[in-house]
C-alpha cells in the first residue's frame, strides 16, 4: 500500500465505486472503440482530466492523482482506462504544457468534456525510436509554416479532431498541433491496421499542411528538449496501465481459482495455484512500488520524473503486466485461452506494453546509460 492524502485516497475510493457500478458490465465489450459512454460519465464526474486545469475542465491536480484514477478505472475495464491514460498523459496533456493559450482554449475542453480526442503521431516506417531520422518537416514558405510528412501506428485517428506532430524544423526538432477535422485535402489516409489487442492504428500522409503559429508546441533544441523529459511521466502512465491490466487479470484469476473445484476442493487450496498467486501479486506490487515512488519523488520536489526511475518502472511494469496476464490465463484453463474470454483479451492487451512509451530495449538502454554516467544512485 502507499501513503495518500485524504484528497486522494477520496478521489480512489470514488473512481473504485463508480467503475465497479457502471463499467463492470460492458468492460470487455468495446472491441477496439473509444468507451465514450463512459467518457462522458467520467467528465460529468470531474474525474476526466484531472491534471488538466480548470480553466479547460480539468481537476487542476496532479500526474499523480492522474495516474490514480488510471489505475483504479483499470482495474475494473482497461480499455476505459487507456483510453484515459492516452488524453490525461499523452497528446492533451502536452498541449496544456506547451501549447499557446488559442490552443489551449481550442482543444482542451472537448477533451475534458469526454467529447473529443487527441492523437500522437511521432513513429515513421523508416523512424521509431531514433526521432532525429524523421523525415516529416516543415518548412517556411511565403511566411507561412508549411509541414509535410508520414507517421504510422497512430491510435485513435479515426475518433480525434487533432493530432500532436512530432516534426522537424529548419533549426532542429519540435512537435505542432494538426487539425484532422476539415483537412481531407491535405491529410491522406494510407491504411489502417488492426493491432493483437483489436485496436485500430493509422498511417497517414501530410501534403502541404498550413501550421497556424499558435499551433506550435515546441520547436528547436531547448523546446523539444523539455518535450523529450516530459516522456518520463507518459512512461509512468503507461506503466500505471500495465500495473492496472495486471490487477485486473488477479483479480479475475483470484476469483476464479476460489469458485473453481477440481477433486473436491477450490483449485485456490493446490500449492501450485497458490504460489503462482503469491508469485503474481509479488510482481504487481513491485512494479507498483517503482512505478508511484518515482511518481511521487517528481512531485514532491516540483520536477519532472527522473529518467532512470521512469524507464525502471516503465520496463518492469511491461514485463511484470505479461507474466501476470499469462499466469492468470493458465490459472483459467481452457476457459480463459477461448477467444471472447477477458483473460485472452487481456493477455493481447498485456503484450502492446512492452512496445507503446518505448520499447524494453529503450528503456534498457536509458537504465544503462543513467548507470554509466551517475553510477548507483544513492541509497536514501
Amino acid at each position: 500500500m502507499i501513503s495518500l492524502s485524504a484528497e486522494q485516497e477520496m478521489i480512489l475510493s470514488s473512481l473504485e465505486e463508480l467503475a465497479e457500478s457502471e463499467f463492470t458490465d460492458r468492460a470487455f465489450e468495446w472491441e477496439g472503440e473509444p468507451p465514450w459512454e463512459n467518457a462522458e460519465l467520467l467528465a460529468d464526474r470531474g474525474f476526466l482530466g484531472v491534471n488538466i486545469a480548470e480553466e479547460y475542465g480539468g481537476g487542476g491536480m496532479g500526474e499523480f492523482e492522474a495516474m490514480l484514477s488510471i489505475e483504479a478505472i483499470g482495474q475494473v475495464c482497461p480499455d476505459t482506462a487507456e483510453f484515459v491514460y492516452n488524453q490525461q498523459m499523452v497528446a492533451a496533456r502536452a498541449i496544456e504544457m506547451f501549447g499557446s493559450e488559442a490552443a489551449k482554449q481550442r482543444y482542451l475542453p472537448g477533451v475534458t468534456a469526454g467529447e473529443d480526442a487527441i492523437a500522437i503521431a511521432i513513429s515513421e516506417p523508416e523512424a521509431g525510436s531514433d526521432v532525429g531520422s524523421m523525415n516529416t518537416h516543415v518548412e517556411e514558405i511565403d511566411g507561412e509554416l508549411v509541414l509535410n510528412g508520414e507517421k504510422i501506428w497512430v491510435s485513435n485517428i479515426p475518433h480525434s479532431s487533432a493530432a500532436v506532430v512530432w516534426t522537424k524544423f529548419p533549426e532542429g526538432l519540435g512537435s505542432v498541433i494538426v487539425d484532422l477535422d476539415g483537412n481531407d485535402d491535405e491529410i491522406e489516409i494510407q491504411q489502417h491496421y488492426t493491432n493483437m489487442a483489436g485496436h485500430t492504428q493509422t498511417q497517414f500522409y501530410m501534403h502541404d499542411v498550413v501550421i497556424p503559429e499558435e499551433h506550435v508546441l515546441t520547436r528547436g533544441k531547448e523546446g523539444f528538449k523539455k518535450q523529450l523529459q516530459a516522456l518520463n511521466w507518459e512512461r509512468l502512465g503507461s506503466a500505471t496501465l500495465a500495473n492496472s491490466i495486471a490487477r485486473c487479470a488477479l483479480g479475475k484469476a483470484l476469483d476464479y481459482a476460489q469458485q473453481r473445484e477440481q477433486f473436491d476442493q477450490p483449485i485456490a487450496d493446490f500449492q501450485g495455484i497458490e504460489w503462482k498467486l503469491a508469485d503474481q501479486f509479488k510482481q504487481l506490487e513491485a512494479s507498483r512500488t517503482l512505478t508511484y515512488r518515482a511518481a511521487l519523488n517528481a512531485e514532491r520536489q516540483g520536477r519532472i520524473p527522473d529518467r532512470l526511475d521512469a524507464s525502471l518502472a516503465k520496463l518492469y511494469s511491461g514485463e511484470m503486466v505479461e507474466r501476470v496476464t499469462s499466469e492468470a490465463l493458465q490459472i483459467h484453463g481452457a476457459n480463459g485461452y477461448q477467444q471472447g474470454h477477458p483473460l485472452e483479451y487481456l493477455y493481447r492487451l498485456a503484450r502492446g506494453r512492452r512496445l507503446a512509451a518505448g520499447t524494453d530495449e529503450v528503456q534498457k538502454n536509458q537504465i544503462a546509460r543513467a548507470l554509466k554516467k551517475n553510477g548507483l544512485p544513492p541509497l536514501a
